[in-house]
């Protein structure tokens, strides 16, 4: 099941660098801001967007294949019926890379089965949750 207590959710808060698929280039959106807090605050992140060259100063790649850097955790900013893919690419790096930690699905962002199959794996994982506001909570 995915972690809802605080242990858990400082488990994944301690991963890093953190890979946000679905980071946007637009300020204003969540999709900008909370990966900009999370830079803000000490987080490598490192954005997937196959849509942008750039974001937050940093390269931003295609896909989570593309990514020649660990990644520890995997932040999903994508609607919910894309998550089963998504986790399927998360699944290939992990099996291939192992460095894979955890998968955070964002506020309003949810998939059991595609958690599940993540949980099987070894990742830990939480769904429908904003990272910046258990970070401001927990570790804030």
């Amino acid at each position: 099941m995915p972690v809802t207590d605080d242990e858990g959710l400082r488990e994944l808060l301690s991963m890093d660098p953190v890979a946000v698929v679905g980071c946007s280039s637009t300020p204003g959106k969540a999709a900008h801001d909370i990966p900009a807090y999370l830079q803000r605050h000490g987080y490598e992140v490192i954005p997937v967007n196959p849509y942008a060259d750039e974001i937050l100063g940093r390269e931003a790649y295609d896909s989570l294949a593309d990514v020649e850097a660990d990644v520890e955790l995997v932040d999903v900013f994508r609607p919910s019926d894309e998550v089963a893919g998504i986790l399927d690419q998360v699944l290939d790096r992990k099996e291939s890379r192992g460095d894979v930690r955890g998968v955070w699905l964002q506020l309003d962002i949810t998939d059991d089965e595609a958690l599940a199959r993540a949980e099987e794996a070894g990742l830990t994982t939480t769904q429908d949750r904003c990272m910046k506001v258990e970070h401001g909570r927990l570790l804030g």
